[in-house]
C-alpha cells in the first residue's frame, strides 16, 4: 500500500507526497503528459529529443548533472509513447535542490544553439545504434506503421527517420517545448524521508511562480478496427529468421487490460509457460519465444516475438504459434494455471514497491489515469480476473483479421 497525499498549485501543476521516514533519502520524480504520440508527423522524435535536451542547462544553471552530483544527488529520464519522466534522487536533507532544479528547467531552457547542436548529434547517433547498426533494430520501424495505418503509435519513440531530428530548428524546439513543459502538463511526486508540509512549502516556493501554460485538449487521431490481416516481408544480414505477430488491443486503464496482460503471461512468462514448453522445448521450432503487452495509453499492441530454429519456414512458425494460441481461445485456463500467472504479477508489483523511486513513479503513472488511488488497486484487479475473461480477451483480440505479421528473414 502507498499512502500519499495530493494538492494542486494555482498554475495546474498536480504534486503528490508518499512519506516514508524509514529511508533517507528523498526522489523527485516529474511526469510531463507528453510522449511520440504528441508529434506531428512531419516532426517526429522531438519528445525524445527533449528527454536529452533538458539536460543541456536552464536560463539560469548551465550544468544541471553538476549541480546534483555536488549534493550527492542522482538522476536519469525516459520518454516512451505517451510520457516523458524525470527523476532524481538526494540525501533527504538536499531534496530543496531537486526542487531548484526541475522548476528551472520547467521555467525555461536555454535554447542554447550549441547545446541544440551537440543533442542533436547524440540522438542522431542513438538512432544509428540501437535502431539502424544492430541485428533487428529496425523491427519496431516496421512493425508500427504496420499495425497503425492512422494514429501516431505508427511512429517509434526515437522518430520516424533521422532527417526529422537533423532537420529540428530552435523555433521547433522552442514551440515544443512551451507546449507540453508546462506546470499544468505536469505531475510531480516527491517521495521519501520528507513531509507533506515540507513538500507544499517547497512546492509552493520553487513551482509556484513558474505561469501555467496555454490548455489544450488532445485531439489525436483514432486508429480504426482492422479488418484484414497485414503481412510483411523483410530481409537482412541477422543471426536467425524471426517472427513478430502483433494484435490491436485495449489501452492501459481499459477494463480489459489486466486479463491481456495475464494472458500474455499464460503464454511466456517463465519456462513453464505454453510458449516455451511447447514450442521451444517439445517441438523445438523457436530458440527463443515471447508475448507482452505494450501498455500505451490508447488502445495498444499485444505482440508474440520469436527467433525460428534454423531449418524451419516462417510461415509454418507462424502456424505452430496460432495452434497455441487456438488452444486459449477455446479452452478455458485451468484454475492452477491461472493461478500461477496472477501470483507471478502480484509478486512483480510487491517487487516493484520495494524502491522509493519505484513507488513514486508508479504513484506518477498512476495519477495520469486521473485517479491515483489506482497504484493501490492493481493487485486487486488481477485476483479479480477470471478464466472466462481470458478466454473472452483472447477471441476478441486474437483474430487473424486484427492481425499484423513481420516476417523477418535472415539473409546470409
Amino acid at each position: 500500500m502507498i499512502s500519499f497525499t495530493e494538492f494542486s498549485l494555482e498554475n495546474g501543476l498536480r504534486v503528490l507526497v508518499h512519506e516514508d521516514p524509514s529511508v533517507q533519502i528523498a526522489v523527485l520524480n516529474v511526469l510531463y503528459d507528453v510522449g511520440s504520440r504528441d508529434e506531428a508527423s512531419h516532426k517526429t522524435g522531438f519528445a525524445h529529443l527533449f528527454e536529452h535536451l533538458m539536460f543541456g542547462g536552464s536560463k539560469n544553471i548551465p550544468n544541471y548533472d553538476e549541480a546534483l552530483q555536488l549534493v550527492g544527488g542522482e538522476n536519469n529520464a525516459f520518454t516512451s509513447t505517451d510520457i516523458t519522466n524525470y527523476y532524481l534522487s538526494v540525501p533527504a536533507a538536499n531534496i530543496e535542490t531537486g526542487f531548484w532544479l526541475e522548476s528551472d528547467r520547467m521555467l525555461g531552457l536555454s535554447f542554447d544553439p550549441q547545446v541544440l547542436e551537440v543533442q542533436r548529434k547524440v540522438d542522431i547517433e542513438e538512432f544509428k545504434q540501437r535502431y539502424l547498426n544492430q541485428p533487428y533494430g529496425d523491427v519496431w520501424l516496421k512493425l508500427r506503421p504496420l499495425a497503425y495505418q492512422t494514429h501516431p503509435y505508427q511512429w517509434a519513440t526515437i522518430g520516424k527517420e533521422i532527417s526529422h531530428i537533423e532537420n529540428a530548428t530552435l523555433d521547433d524546439v522552442s514551440q515544443f517545448f512551451y507546449t507540453h513543459y508546462v506546470p499544468n502538463n505536469a505531475i510531480v511526486v516527491v517521495a521519501g524521508h520528507v513531509t507533506v508540509a515540507q513538500v507544499k512549502h517547497l512546492a509552493q516556493k520553487w513551482f509556484g511562480p513558474i505561469p501555467k501554460g496555454r490548455d489544450r485538449t488532445r485531439t489525436l487521431p483514432q486508429e480504426p478496427k482492422q479488418t484484414q490481416k497485414r503481412v510483411q516481408h523483410v530481409h537482412a544480414r541477422v543471426p536467425a529468421n524471426a517472427l513478430y505477430k502483433t494484435w490491436h488491443m485495449g489501452g492501459r486503464f481499459d477494463s480489459d487490460y489486466y486479463a491481456t496482460d495475464l494472458l500474455s503471461d499464460v503464454l511466456s512468462r517463465g519456462q513453464s509457460s505454453r510458449l516455451y514448453q511447447q514450442l521451444v522445448q517439445e517441438k523445438e521450432i523457436f530458440t527463443s519465444i515471447s508475448s507482452f503487452v505494450t501498455g500505451t495509453i490508447d488502445p495498444g499492441m499485444f505482440v508474440v516475438s520469436g527467433r525460428v530454429k534454423q531449418g524451419i519456414a516462417l510461415a509454418q512458425a507462424e502456424e505452430e504459434v496460432d495452434r497455441v494460441l487456438q488452444e486459449l481461445i477455446h479452452s478455458p485456463v485451468e484454475a492452477t494455471e491461472l493461478e500461477k500467472v496472477k501470483n507471478q504479477a502480484e509478486a512483480s508489483l510487491a517487487f516493484g514497491e520495494v524502491d522509493v523511486l519505484n513507488r513514486a513513479m508508479n504513484l506518477a503513472f498512476a495519477a495520469l489515469s486521473g485517479d491515483a488511488h489506482l497504484v493501490n488497486e492493481e493487485g486487486a484487479r488481477i485476483r479479480q480476473v477470471t478464466a472466462e475473461q481470458l478466454q473472452t480477451v483472447a477471441r476478441q483480440i486474437l483474430r487473424e483479421e486484427n492481425a499484423s505479421v513481420l516476417y523477418y528473414h535472415a539473409n546470409g
